[in-house]
């Protein structure tokens, strides 16, 4: 098993707005924070704080001491929080925003402060049923229900960051910029951990300068600055970023030139949208992955892409397609949810996908999300969503149809007015059956965020949210349009 110092390639610096931690620095104070974890004798410390140099030293400072790390979102709600704290038995949390916790149901006291963080401590009676060799714990926000643990060992991101690190080495990666919060396993594992492990720079500046907002929104100005000023080599975006920068693009801003890989993951992506990025320069490579493997399991690359794949699985996972269609991925799986039984090394994943015959890996939309229409007609909605993801009209849309004669759109347009929403529609149904197109669709109150509970901190859409929130209304669009089947249009209620 690697030491954290070993995870440390010769060379690596971590960077923030007027602050800088060389190799040495950041083992001072990576060490640090051991010797804090270890003194209060903590076994699970949750750490909610926004993207620095600090945050990375205390992750690792955490682990080092031998201690398992929860990285606490910081979009989750308030209930969310405390379901975490309690069922995860966190005993201390280190924070940047001690507000946001001392006022919960969770018996959370101040006992000090270092380095510009917060510690919280609380009484835990017993120690947590925790799958053995735990040392890292994320939550998934999920579609429905409260957050699932998922339990990885120390093996989970190390497996991966090499992997990485060999699969991209040809790129001379030297400089890489976190964009995403350090609480999600795709910035914190294959962003930095990677990173860090050939001996780059992660710049790790706050997410406000990254972009987004307090409220849950984002700036797409600000990224394109943030990405001129720290002129990365590699970046990890999600779709929704991705467009934002291709919109901005065409319309004349200077793209960065700087950059040698983009990932792109978290939600479907367009093979349009991507063919508009490569063709404004930027080096966009699409991928896949879930939490329960530690974050990516394939992902295209200079050399070896494919338009429409997620990709070739990485080196570190063996991927096959089982009689329904569904991906399942091992050599990489996480010990298992909290609570519930370890896992048997294979990760039933829910995706439905299918290879090609050169090995690249196509994702067709979650298992569960297929609804089948009043006519007998199985419809994935990912598949029609990707058509109006490409298109500027449309910043989301969540498309629902079970047991109903039409298919109906909850939308949150762009800067279009209604005219430009319902072409984008015309042309998305022109491409597709009948049976998948949507015959009426509606404007969101609000995007959805995982702020209002409507989308993960990925992006991906809570659709049993949606529906709940949202279900009288695509009914009564539904029935509306009852009469007029045969010609679906498009409906602003």
């Amino acid at each position: 098993m690697l030491s954290v110092a070993d995870m440390l390639g010769r060379g690596c610096t971590v960077l923030a707005p007027g602050r800088s931690f060389e190799r040495d620095v950041l083992l001072d104070e990576i060490d640090r924070w051991r010797a804090l974890v270890t003194a209060r004798a903590a076994r699970v410390v949750g750490l909610l704080a926004d993207n620095s140099p600090e945050w990375i030293a205390a992750d690792l400072g955490i682990r080092a001491a031998g201690a398992v790390c929860v990285a606490l979102p910081s979009f989750f709600a308030d209930t969310q929080l405390e379901h975490v704290i309690a069922h995860a038995g966190i005993d201390h949390v280190l924070t940047d925003t001690p507000q946001r916790l001392t006022g919960l149901d969770s018996g959370l006291r101040h006992v000090g402060s270092d380095r510009g963080f917060t510690v919280l401590a609380r009484e835990v009676a017993a120690a947590p049923a925790l799958h053995p060799d735990t040392v890292q714990m994320t939550f998934t926000s999920g579609s429905t229900g409260q957050p699932k643990g998922v339990c990885l060992g120390a093996a989970n991101a190390t497996r991966l960051a090499e992997s990485l690190a060999g699969t991209l080495a040809a790129l001379g990666i030297r400089r890489h910029l976190s964009v995403l919060p350090y609480a999600t396993l795709l910035e914190n594992v294959a962003g930095s951990y990677a990173a860090l492990g050939i001996g780059a720079a992660v710049c790790a500046p706050p997410l406000a300068e990254v972009g987004f907002t307090a409220d849950g929104g984002f700036e797409p100005q600000r990224f394109l600055a943030c990405l001129h000023y720290w002129a990365p080599d590699s970046v990890i975006v999600l779709p929704e970023l991705l467009k934002a920068l291709v919109v901005m693009g065409e319309h004349g801003a200077p793209m960065p030139a700087s950059l040698r890989f983009m990932a792109v993951g978290g939600g479907k992506v367009g093979a349009a949208l991507i063919e508009r990025a490569r063709a404004l320069g930027l080096p966009v490579h699409e991928g896949y992955g879930l939490s329960e493997c530690a974050s990516v399991v394939s992902l295209n690359r200079p050399g070896h892409t494919r338009a429409g794949s997620v990709g070739r699985p990485l080196p570190h996972v063996r991927v096959r397609i089982a009689e329904d269609g569904e991906i399942h991925v091992s050599g990489n799986a996480m010990l298992g949810y909290l609570g519930e039984p370890a896992v048997g090394g294979e990760i039933a994943t829910g995706d439905l996908g299918a290879f090609d015959e050169d090995g690249f890996l196509y994702v067709r939309g979650r298992k569960k999300n297929q609804f089948t229409t009043s006519f007998g007609r199985n419809v994935n909605p990912e598949w029609p969503e990707s058509l109006l993801a490409q298109t500027s009209a449309l910043r989301q849309v969540a498309i629902f149809g079970e047991a109903m004669a039409v298919n109906i759109a909850v939308v949150v347009p762009g800067a279009a007015q209604q005219a430009a929403v319902t072409a984008a529609i015309a042309t998305a149904n022109a491409q597709l059956p009948r049976y998948a197109r949507i015959g009426g669709w509606f404007v969101a109150d609000a995007p959805f965020t995982a702020a209002n509970g409507l989308a993960t901190a990925n992006g991906r859409l809570r659709r049993d949210a949606i529906w709940q929130h949202y279900r009288s209304r695509i009914h009564e669009t539904a029935q509306a349009l009852a009469p007029s089947l045969s010609s679906p249009t498009s409906t602003e209620l």
